[in-house]
């Protein structure tokens, strides 16, 4: 775990300038047609619990590498922002991305939405929950002043960016001095035990997994108490590299889009635990970008850090 406020200034800093200004955008491809590769690289976020998130994707990986005639790898990364650096050498060919790190991705590096899944109870999109312990006598923004926060990392909407714009509406100017404390947990769950243990005073974490984790042990909800809900955005993309072939790109889009309709697909599509896949436009990540201006720093705090 990491905190700080200056970690905080400098990576907001950091990602904002990324995603609204393209610093770091690579250069134009040369034009030349590539050759499909014998294998696709596949990376995943540091979501959920590591092992059963392996399962969930390997299931998928191993219905894919049949559909389309070739190897589909998967590398889950040790954190939220290693993702676009992977990308950025040009060592994976796509991921599993959430909604700040697809935008990111999307502005920075020319990655490709391709399609999102659809969990099981119909919903492909996510929200990002503020949460306090139901006796920590907190109620409002005010209230966390000089409080302990326990978020989820700089690269997350869920798990950060909707915190600090949800602050900037109600007057806090500088958060990272607002606070007593800032951690970083590198996964929602964490976040959320954080909160629970009593480890932190303030959390954020996703939706999804914070509902899961209730259903799963109903304690948690009478525990904890959501004070603050985000607007709803894509909960998690496959997103490409724009250098992959695009008949290697359609062909991936319309494996995942007619998975509903064969028998196997279906059952991968249960183990994944989703209904099926849908097309993901990227003016869908424009809600992200809106909430990055909100949750603007100073103009002395945007610097990149070196």
């Amino acid at each position: 775990m990491r905190s700080g406020p200056a970690r905080i200034r400098n990576l907001s800093g950091r990602l904002l300038v990324w995603l609204l200004i393209g610093l770091f955008a690579l250069p134009a491809a040369s034009g030349r047609a590539e050759k499909v590769p014998g294998e696709l690289l596949i990376g995943i976020e540091p979501e959920h619990n590591i092992f059963d998130q392996v399962q969930r994707y390997r299931l998928l990986a191993a219905y894919l590498s049949d559909q389309l005639g070739l190897k589909v790898r998967l590398t889950i990364m040790s954190r939220y922002g290693e993702v676009l650096k992977r990308f950025q050498s040009r060592r994976l060919d796509g991921a599993f991305l959430g909604s700040f790190t697809g935008s990111m991705g999307i502005e920075e590096v020319g990655l490709l939405p391709v399609a999102s899944p659809v969990s099981l109870k119909g919903e492909s999109t996510s929200r990002g929950y503020i949460f306090v312990r139901r006796d920590s006598g907190i109620s409002d923004v005010q209230e966390m002043r000089q409080k302990s926060v326990a978020l989820v990392d700089p690269a997350t909407m869920e798990g950060y960016l909707f915190v600090l714009s949800h602050l900037r509406r109600h007057g806090v100017q500088d958060p990272a001095s607002f606070f007593s404390r800032i951690t970083f947990t590198g996964s929602h769950a964490s976040a959320i035990f954080a909160v629970l243990d009593g480890r932190a005073e303030i959390g954020a974490a996703k939706d999804t997994v914070f509902d899961k984790m209730v259903a799963a042990d109903p304690s948690i909800g009478r525990e904890l108490r959501v004070l603050a809900r985000s607007i709803k955005v894509p909960e998690v993309t496959l997103c490409v590299r724009k250098e992959l072939p695009a008949a290697l790109r359609e062909k991936l889009a319309a494996v995942l889009l007619r998975m509903e309709k064969t028998s196997r697909g279906k059952k991968v599509l249960r183990g994944f635990e989703a209904l099926r896949f849908i097309k993901t436009d990227r003016t869908e990540f424009d809600k992200i970008k809106k909430m990055a201006r909100e949750a603007r720093l100073p103009e002395t705090e945007r610097t990149p850090e070196k």
